[in-house]
């Protein structure tokens, strides 16, 4: 998520904790984000690495993509695509996203089928010691 936007002043790159104050992220972030190598190491003009500032867009995307739940392996993939590499792995963790989420979706229906009828049944149960609910995450 973008919290400001580069001073006109850096033009030419922004110093890494520039970049991270731009992103909303922490400096940390950026070298865990480099050593991961979903974000490049520029090289060194002397005293500081300047990073160009489409990369804030470029962190924006990991954020949103890690909210979406996509691990980094999968979000360095999601990368390849729109640095214009790989078109069929991006689109295999997408769909393999895709049955995940459907998989999950499909457990979630399940727990509220059952967990709505032991509520049900723990509300007209005439014993107020006896809950169906308790009982039946016992294992009994």
């Amino acid at each position: 998520m973008r919290t400001s936007k580069p001073e006109p002043s850096h033009a030419g790159g922004l110093t890494i904790g520039r970049l991270a104050k731009a992103a909303g992220v922490g400096v940390e972030t950026i070298r865990y984000y480099q050593r991961r190598s979903l974000l490049p190491v520029p090289k060194s003009n002397g005293s500081a690495r300047l990073y160009p500032a489409l990369l804030i867009d470029r962190i924006a995307f990991i954020k949103r993509a890690q909210s979406l739940g996509f691990s980094l392996r999968e979000v360095a993939t999601l990368l390849d695509l729109q640095d214009g590499r790989n078109r069929r792995a991006v689109q295999f963790v997408a769909s393999d996203r895709l049955e995940q989420i459907q998989s999950k979706l499909s457990d979630l229906r399940r727990m509220r089928t059952v967990l709505g009828d032991l509520l049900e049944r723990c509300q007209q149960g005439a014993d107020a010691l006896f809950c169906p609910i308790i009982q039946t995450l016992a294992g009994r």
